[in-house]
């Protein structure tokens, strides 16, 4: 992809993953967004499951941790601002705000509750990532164009090396995939693939970005 004159201002970025300072961060797999049911169902989430495991796993293995991150939502509120915009969704405590089975969630890994798009939104991540001393980020998710996007975006801000796999993700459409993706590598991180990731993680192979000064 030529890039366009302004974003062409881009830096090479290569990462090198070090396990004692990266972790994985799965932004909104839950069965809302997933499942027949869901009230706001992505078409063709099936297609990130394989690349997806294929992270957590090597995540697992070497032992960075795995962040899961939920979409969910107080009922009786008086103006919840992402209902402002979006069809009422995630009752938290529900089926619809767990993670889709597929990925198998584990209940001793770390899991954030957020109600903006943002998974650093006024909740405890940030915190959590720093008394980890983690300052490296793999995040992948749904959807890319905004609740991805929007994590990518604050992560960069609080001074986190992100890195996207694009396979890993999945937009409210391919327009709005190649538009976000570009994005974050001219100007928030790294976009790679779920096999990259994983060779980086497991024998320390270089990140370089998909998209190249």
């Amino acid at each position: 992809m030529s890039l366009d004159v302004f974003s062409s201002h881009l830096n090479e970025q290569r990462v090198q993953l070090d396990r004692g300072r990266a972790a994985v961060v799965v932004v909104d797999m839950i069965n809302e967004f997933c499942k027949p049911g869901g009230k706001m169902v992505l078409p063709g989430y099936e297609a990130l499951v394989d690349p997806q495991l294929g992270i957590i796993g090597a995540a697992r293995t070497v032992g960075v941790p795995v962040i899961w991150v939920h979409d969910a939502h107080r009922p009786g509120m008086r103006q919840e601002r992402e209902w402002a915009k979006r069809t009422p969704h995630g009752l938290e405590n529900s089926w619809a705000t767990e993670i889709i089975e597929d990925l198998d969630a584990r209940s001793d890994e770390i899991h954030v509750i957020k109600r903006r798009y943002s998974a650093f939104f006024q909740t405890d991540l940030d915190l959590t990532l720093k008394d980890m001393q983690v300052d490296q980020l793999i995040i992948f998710g749904v959807v890319t164009n905004i609740c991805v996007r929007s994590t990518v975006h604050d992560a960069f801000f609080n001074g986190y090396e992100v890195v996207v796999p694009a396979d890993a993700c999945a937009a409210t459409g391919p327009r709005e995939q190649a538009s976000s993706l570009y994005d974050i590598a001219t100007h928030f991180g790294v976009v790679s693939n779920a096999d990259t990731v994983v060779a980086a993680l497991t024998r320390g192979a270089t990140i370089t970005n998909l998209i190249a000064a």
